[in-house]
């Protein structure tokens, strides 16, 4: 079965170029021109992936992807913007974006970003569920992951995590105690060459600090090594 994307913008010629490439590449795809149609078809049908422009009509991109997050859909979401603007990026990524392009790009740099992120994707579905029991958990202190069920608890409660969040959280806690540069956590988690964009990493830490860590500003599961990256350990008593 094709995978089914979904391409929400209002500029035609990016989303007739988006959709020819594509379609060329074997996906399904589907276009909305506005944020509150795009919103719309994304809870209706049943997608693989969401290309979404952050500046829409009726509804803008951070609206569109704060809402379906809310709602509890976590397809991966490509977030698209012509703004060379950090804020933006940020923003859209703590409100569960997946990933982010500034504009203009290349077909075929989209294409392989799409590519990886439904590899990713695939990975969740397939390789975890059919190589792990269901019984099997990794426990640090008080998170409880498991990694075929995609869940993390932490005291006990079920945490609300996006997918890149997850995957973040699961590979430090495989490698605890190591310590891991940003460059090694794009590429195991990303899986594809961000250019050094390593503000993606430090979003995502930032955000898993604030479900499992109870003073953010002095973190006991996730600390960060100066200058080299971050590593996850066991909360030292106190």
């Amino acid at each position: 079965m094709n995978k089914k994307v979904l391409v929400v913008d209002d500029e035609k010629s990016i989303v007739t170029l988006l959709q020819y490439n594509l379609q060329q590449t074997g996906y399904e795809v589907l276009t909305a021109a506005d944020g509150e149609e795009g919103k719309n078809i994304a809870l209706k049908e049943k997608l693989d992936l969401i290309i979404l422009d952050l500046m829409l009509p009726k509804l803008d991109g951070i609206e569109v992807c704060k809402q379906l997050r809310q709602r509890k859909l976590n397809t991966p979401i490509l977030m698209l913007t012509a703004k060379d603007d950090e804020f933006d990026k940020v923003l859209g990524l703590e409100l569960g974006a997946d990933d982010y392009m500034t504009k203009p790009f290349s077909p075929r740099e989209v294409v392989a970003r799409v590519k990886a992120i439904l590899r990713r994707a695939q990975f969740k579905y397939e390789d975890e569920i059919t190589e792990e029991d269901e019984s099997e958990f990794i426990r640090i202190s008080g998170v409880k992951i498991y990694p075929e069920r995609y869940e993390v608890y932490y005291e006990e409660e079920l945490l609300e995590l996006t997918p890149k969040e997850f995957e973040l959280l699961l590979y430090l806690a495989k490698n605890k105690g190591r310590v891991l540069t940003r460059d090694q956590l794009l590429s195991a988690v990303w899986n594809y060459d961000f250019a050094g964009d390593t503000r993606i990493v430090d979003v995502h830490i930032s955000h898993l600090r604030d479900k499992i860590e109870q003073n953010t500003k002095k973190p006991a599961y996730i600390k960060t090594i100066r200058g080299l990256g971050y590593k996850l350990e066991e909360p030292k008593p106190e």
